[in-house]
């Protein structure tokens, strides 16, 4: 029983804030969000690439390669092996579906993706069924009117889940994360998941459990430890004594069966095929976990505001507001995940965007707590900020890409040309239409907001949404052909393999210098170039700078090359093909 008054309560709501936000708007600003920007293009460098190549490396059948991920003969002994499982599975099925319309390289790049759709739903169904869970609980509810008026538990239930669906998808940091073929978009899956769990377990308590075993287990193998240890953390947290889910602890045993189970039914056959694998997997996990050291701690403050906005001032908000309620489960639970997600974070040896993920739906939850104790005039300054801002992005976007295609302003188009140097400007019409109609979209939005003056409380958390969306859209419009030729590796892909077929002799195996898994997954990716550990392979594929190259600073700098090639707008990498004695 919890001890706090009722009447205490720093929630104050009427029944109009709570009006229901249509759901075609829900719908439409999902489907966009995910659609936009995940097909249509090359897989990119690092993540994405490297989740690609495993995905077809697995079906290659080599090496336990299903079990345990590699890069081609590569071992990808960290993460897990969910992504991989999951991608080459929709490759598998979907892919000969697809070269009906695009060759087989394109169609497996677009099978790969089909997955992010399945982890999106999983995201955004947990989190908003979660927040509804812990939104209609008297815990919860906003302070009762003199005369009446307050919105029933079921409308304010329903009007902080689209709250807290609308600021998980405003989220910045996570945007192009839930767009490619790596760990990431299941991890955030996952953690929504073990949430909506948690909060089930206050009504159904067997069928909860059940569920957070299932979220543990698959967050394991989606990113090893880093994946499921916020979860493990935030478990005792939320079910201390004196907490609403104190008395269903026992339960909890149920979720480490099944967790545990998932994990063995993994692990036990990957130890027993893939010995190397697995203590390259145990030494990578070691080596995660440590105290940041300086220049982490920079990265943290720079980079962590960014990733979490807006959410994370909203999150502190709600804990402040809410300070006397911390036993409350729609507090409580949130806040535990967040703590739990927090203190990996700080204990990771190199913290980046896997691990600022996790935060991100506890602060979105948290977010959509704060709202009903916000004043009309703070609500109304945030409505604007967002207005303003957004408006201020898209109109950046849209003046750099008339800078890319004509030339004007001529500063700015310099710049642009500098960092896409070689690409062709050119308009694409079907994408360009999709731009001017979200622009359009985004500009209905804004007048609607001007003129209408809604009620609902909702209205500021959509103005952030369809806002970030707006931009994010017309990245992938109006700008994606010039990231496509910026950050793919296709051209200098197919160059080398027309190197190597005119050099390479029958039965030469190739070996690498300075390449990263990135590069290996790209060449393996688009030419199915695969590359060698031994030392005695007579071609050698080296990665060096430019400026070391011409300063013969570069390892085997003046020996001459078989081929040389790069990406145009990096200046700071280039390849060269060398042919060596044994």
């Amino acid at each position: 029983m919890l001890s706090q008054d009722l009447r205490s309560t720093p929630a104050r709501l009427t029944a109009t804030a709570a009006a229901k936000l249509p759901r075609p708007f829900l719908l439409c600003v999902g489907l966009v969000y995910i659609l936009a920007g995940l097909f249509y293009r090359d897989p990119w460098k690092t993540d994405d690439v490297t989740g690609l190549a495993t995905m077809l490396t697995a079906l290659s059948g080599q090496d336990h390669a299903w079990l345990l991920p590699q890069v081609g003969h590569l071992a990808q002994a960290q993460d897990g092996p969910l992504a991989t499982w999951v991608g080459a599975l929709s490759i598998w099925a979907l892919r000969p579906l697809f070269e009906l319309f695009f060759s087989p390289l394109d169609a497996a790049i677009i099978a790969s993706r089909v997955p992010n759709l399945l982890w999106f739903a999983l995201l955004t169904g947990s989190i908003w069924y979660g927040t509804y869970l812990l939104g209609r609980r008297p815990e919860s509810q906003p302070l009762a009117l003199p005369f009446g008026g307050e919105p029933n538990p079921r409308d304010y239930g329903r009007m902080l889940a689209d709250a807290a669906l609308l600021l998980i998808v405003a989220t910045i940091g996570i945007v192009w994360r839930m767009h490619e073929t790596s760990e990431v978009p299941a991890v955030i899956a996952c953690q929504a998941l073990a949430f909506y769990a948690v909060a089930r377990m206050l009504d159904h308590p067997v069928s909860g459990a059940a569920t957070l075993g299932v979220a543990v287990g698959l967050s394991f193998l989606a990113r090893g430890w880093l994946g499921c240890l916020p979860l493990i953390l935030a478990v005792p947290l939320i079910f201390l004594p004196g907490r609403a889910l104190a008395a269903e602890r026992r339960w909890l045993a149920v979720s480490a069966l099944i967790a545990i189970t998932l994990i063995l039914l993994w692990w036990i056959p990957a130890r027993a095929f893939g010995p190397y694998w697995t203590e390259s997997w145990l030494l990578w996990t070691r080596n995660a976990f440590d105290w940041p050291g300086a220049r982490a701690w920079g990265s943290i403050l720079r980079d962590l505001p960014w990733f979490l906005w807006p959410t994370w001032p909203l999150a502190l908000l709600a804990l402040w507001r809410w300070r006397g309620w911390f036993r409350a489960p729609h507090i409580g639970i949130p806040l535990g995940f967040a703590v739990g997600a927090l203190l990996i974070l700080l204990a990771s040896a190199d913290p980046f965007e896997p691990e600022y993920s996790t935060l991100a739906v506890p602060c979105a939850v948290l977010a959509a707590f704060a709202l009903p104790t916000l004043r009309r005039g703070v609500i109304n300054t945030l409505d604007w900020f967002a207005v303003m801002c957004f408006s201020l992005t898209a109109a950046t976007v849209w003046l750099g890409w008339v800078a890319l295609q004509a030339g004007w302003p001529a500063q700015i188009a310099a710049n642009i040309t500098r960092q896409t140097r070689g690409f062709d400007p050119h308009v694409a019409w079907p994408a360009t239409v999709f731009a001017v109609l979200g622009t359009l979209a985004w500009i209905a939005l804004v007048r609607w907001r001007l003129r209408s003056h809604p009620a609902g409380l909702w209205r500021g958390t959509a103005l952030s949404a369809g806002g970030l969306i707006t931009t994010w859209l017309l990245l992938a419009t109006l700008w994606m052909p010039a990231l496509d030729y910026a950050r793919s590796y296709r051209d200098v892909s197919a160059s080398l393999a027309s190197a190597l077929a005119q050099h390479r002799q029958p039965g030469e195996c190739i070996r690498t210098q300075g390449l990263g898994s990135g590069q290996r997954a790209s060449f393996l990716v688009f030419n199915g170039i695969e590359f060698s550990f031994d030392d005695d392979c007579p071609l050698l594929l080296q990665q060096v700078s430019p400026r070391s190259l011409q300063s013969g600073q570069a390892w085997l700098a003046d020996h001459p090359a078989l081929w040389e090639g790069r990406r145009e707008p990096d200046r700071h990498e280039m390849f060269r093909l060398l042919r060596l004695k044994p």
